[in-house]
């Protein structure tokens, strides 16, 4: 029920701020809602050996575990990996505040009293970065005030856990608190969790309610490349310098319909927060997930953060040959990586693969005739951000504070949870970095997501250093001219003391005001802390396995500018559509040039506040996408009448007159985070047809989820023969929506000038999918098979 009325928050939400030193000791957790079923996955694996006798990597052994009908989905005979599509049941769902919204007014429409998996949300993005924790905290709760109301009330009426602001990082409290090995789970994009040697796979919000509503969710059966991983790591080389080589090699596209699985020796010599900074990066090179066989680390972990249950469920369960692949099980491809061989890396600007040995960089700075200086450095996010990460960093700090040194730039630190925060203040790591200039941000994204009130550098070319895992244009502080450059903590920690691109800290020296010449050693810290984890703030935490509370009201203001509630999208396919089957007759908006990330479809930073709100976040649409016919930004045509505007400006003329569009894009479409704004915006403005020289795997999931026809380029170089104004005809798609599913559905172009052609295209459409696209949406089809 909705109400313009509003609860009170619980706990006084907006006046809630952090508690000095709370420094308990864990308690163990109660377990049986986070143990996986072994029993029973380990009952269907038996089932799927029999059907594919045959070895089996650790991928599919999770994979295919958790399928609803494993006959159904593998007894075909055919091929497996790549081609197959699997109905699967997760375990549990994830959600940080942003993409949650979305999710719940979806979940809400589906008219369920409580969700079927265990779920969470976690209030980490609408925390804006400016002056530093307490203050940030504070004034982001009043801001967002009306947006965390919706949340728990929604939360406790579905019986949700509810993550408080505050807490911290969706992906480091899951990797706490809710990962285990060989668990199936279903996350708000980054696959952290993969550290714990589980899948967790990055999905929209539409995905996600699949799970919640208890409709099986569907998976094309990834490919699988083995990562074989010798030798150990020395020096100054981490795990995320591994993870920045790894995407330099792969680019990133390289992960596309493959799940990325660790095996061999230096896999054991690592942490579980070390193989999680491996596991988060890889959605950058476009990986469905990455996982790792159970580990003594994992196991330490788990018993260290109060799973001592879980850790003992797990053993059994790698006892029985579980949680590690088969011997003789085959990959789709193996990479080689002898960990003694790497040092830091450095990738970027504006993408995460392009990797440069750190001895090189200073050679790759001059050459691009780059100023040699950055304006900030900035560790934490949920990429690296453990206690492992923080002790290391703390030992150059340390280091430089003997030596009289503080840091030459803005030094800023975001621990990646409350428990992690409490942790470093009892242990006095973050009195440590405070001490050399460091500014410690709230347990949330920040500048990671675009939350960072920048005051300096605006339209100004400057460079950043940042542990964090994305660096496109724009996304950190709103600046196209930022140049973000990824590396590990203790490389932007030690670069921070010189505050030079070139500065390489494993052989160069910094110059003491003494005349004398200092230089650091590489750093050591803690993988888990000596005296444990301390739990912090745990106001901020949630009741375990609440119940639902089906009385309580969600809270909506009826003029709300932040919440909307969704009204269904009509199928294409209905009476006003004369083509039947096929889709009506779309005018081509644009044709969008080179790379198109969901940050360019729909920006975050100032526009997550409407992430609830369909109708005001859609005014964003594609704004710092390029359109090939001139190369400007977000800059569309209306042919018909002769006039040009901004993208969304021309989206809603074609809206208003009722006109279905298409867009022509670029390869690797929607690459980035997992945000399904970037599939509804489009849909929500008359989008029917996306046509692509090749598609990212969650946002073409995400399309399809919203009822948007996505299809590739059977001959790439057709790109160039379509343009804006255009008018494209589907030609047998009404074949293929009648179970042909491998029948071609052409394209006849209608140029401007009256010219006729025909393209062929591919498609990626299971038989479920073709229900969505038939029906409108997959919200819809859940709807209907519900009804």
């Amino acid at each position: 029920m909705l109400r313009g009325s509003r609860i009170q928050p619980r706990r006084g939400l907006a006046t809630l701020q952090r508690a000095l030193a709370t420094h308990a000791p864990l308690a163990e957790k109660a377990c049986s809602s986070i143990t996986p079923p072994y029993a029973h996955l380990l009952q269907n694996l038996e089932h799927v050996r029999k059907i594919l006798n045959r070895p089996l990597t650790l991928s599919e052994k999770i994979l295919y575990s958790h399928l609803v009908d494993p006959e159904k989905s593998l007894g075909g005979g055919g091929r497996i990996r790549g081609e197959a599509y699997l109905q699967l049941r997760p375990e549990r769902v994830a959600m940080q505040d942003a993409s949650a919204q979305m999710a719940l007014l979806q979940f809400m429409s589906a008219g369920l009293a409580q969700c079927a998996v265990p779920t969470s949300i976690h209030c980490d993005h609408l925390i804006q970065a400016a002056e530093g924790a307490k203050v940030d905290l504070k004034r982001s709760i009043v801001s967002n005030q009306e947006v965390f109301d919706f949340l728990e009330s929604a939360a406790k009426k579905y019986g949700i856990e509810f993550w408080r602001p505050g807490s911290g990082i969706i992906h480091q409290i899951v990797l706490e608190n809710y990962a285990a090995p060989g668990m199936l789970m279903l996350d708000s994009h980054t696959p952290n969790a993969g550290g714990l040697g589980m899948l967790a796979i990055g999905v929209g919000g539409a995905d996600a309610v699949d799970a919640m509503t208890g409709t099986p969710w569907e998976l094309k059966a990834p490919q699988v490349v083995g990562i074989h991983l010798t030798g150990t790591l020395n020096g100054w080389a981490t795990t995320k310098d591994l993870i920045l080589h790894l995407a330099g090699k792969l680019t990133v596209r390289g992960g596309t319909g493959r799940i990325l699985e660790y095996f061999g020796p230096g896999v054991f010599n690592q942490s579980c927060t070390g193989l999680a900074t491996i596991a988060n990066m890889g959605a950058e090179v476009g990986a469905t997930t990455s996982t790792f066989p159970y580990t003594p680390g994992m196991n330490a972990y788990l018993k260290a953060t109060g799973r001592g249950p879980v850790a003992v469920a797990a053993d059994e369960a790698a006892s029985r040959g579980f949680l590690s692949s088969d011997k003789g099980a085959e990959y789709d491809e193996i990479i080689e990586i002898n960990l003694s061989d790497l040092e830091p890396t450095i990738n970027g600007p504006f993408t995460p693969d392009l990797a440069t040995p750190v001895s090189k960089f200073g050679s790759f700075v001059k050459e691009q005739g780059w100023k040699d200086e950055f304006s900030a450095g900035l560790i934490g996010s949920c990429t690296n951000s453990s206690y492992e990460d923080m002790t290391r960093v703390a030992d150059l700090a340390r280091q430089a504070k003997t030596a009289g040194l503080t840091a030459k730039v803005p030094f800023l630190c975001t621990p990646g949870s409350e428990q992690i925060r409490a942790t470093m203040e009892r242990d006095n790591v973050t009195s440590t970095l405070e001490d050399v200039g460091a500014v410690v941000l709230a347990n949330a994204c920040g500048p990671c997501i675009g939350q960072w009130k920048r005051e300096d550098k605006k339209d100004e070319e400057n460079a950043i250093l940042t542990s964090f895992n994305r660096n496109f244009k724009s996304r950190n502080d709103g600046n196209r001219l930022t140049m973000n450059f990824l590396a590990s903590p203790t490389i932007v920690t030690a670069m921070a003391f010189s505050g030079k691109l070139s500065f390489n800290p494993m052989t160069d020296s910094l110059t003491l005001p003494s005349g004398e010449a200092f230089k650091f050693s590489p750093p050591s810290g803690q993988d888990l802390p000596s005296a444990g984890f301390t739990a912090g703030e745990t106001s901020y935490y949630p009741q375990p396995t609440p119940q639902p509370q089906p009385d309580v009201e969600v809270v909506i203001r009826r003029d709300s500018q932040r919440l909307e509630l969704l009204e269904p999208f009509n199928s294409h396919f209905g009476p006003s559509n004369e083509r039947g089957l096929e889709l009506p007759s779309l005018k081509v908006l644009m044709r969008v040039r080179g790379k198109c990330t969901t940050d360019h479809i729909s920006a975050a930073g100032p526009w997550l506040k409407y992430k609830g709100h369909l109708t005001n976040i859609s005014e964003n649409l594609l704004i710092t996408a390029v359109n090939d016919e001139g190369g400007d930004i977000n800059l569309a045509f209306d042919r018909d009448q002769n006039k040009s505007g901004t993208i969304p400006e021309i989206a809603k003329a074609f809206k208003a007159r009722q006109q279905p569009w298409a867009l022509v894009v670029d390869d690797n479409y929607g690459e980035g985070s997992a945000r399904e704004h970037a599939a509804l915006q489009p849909r929500f403005y008359g989008c029917a047809l996306i046509l692509a020289r090749s598609f990212a795997r969650i946002h073409e999931t995400n399309l399809k989820k919203q009822g948007v026809l996505p299809l590739w380029f059977a001959d790439k170089a057709d790109y160039e023969r379509i343009g804006s104004g255009d008018v494209l005809e589907t030609d047998g798609l009404a074949e293929t929506l009648r179970g042909v599913l491998d029948s071609t559905i052409k394209i006849r172009v209608t140029k401007l000038n009256g010219e006729v052609f025909e393209i062929d295209t591919k498609h990626t459409m299971s038989s479920d999918q073709l229900k969505w696209l038939e029906a409108g949406s997959a919200l819809n089809h859940i709807r209907s098979q519900m009804a």
